[in-house]
């Protein structure tokens, strides 16, 4: 659970500013939508299974070759 102390001469804007850096941080709202819907465990073995098919991918293609200066 994220909290904030907010003291009585803070700005109360400020002090949601704060309050939304906290929860981007913690990754609470993230969890939230992830968890929003149920998704069957296949779903989400495919999903990790697809994710790393894509990193490997990304490290074995080829890259550009720099061009050469004239």
């Amino acid at each position: 659970m994220a909290t904030i102390p907010v003291d009585d001469s803070e700005n109360l804007e400020k002090a949601i500013k704060r309050f939304k850096r906290m929860i981007e941080k913690e990754g609470i709202i993230r969890e939230y939508k992830r968890r929003q819907y149920y998704e069957k465990p296949s779903t989400i073995l495919n999903r990790k299974n697809k994710a790393v098919q894509r990193k490997l991918m990304k490290k074995t293609h080829p890259r550009r070759e720099a061009k050469a200066a004239y």
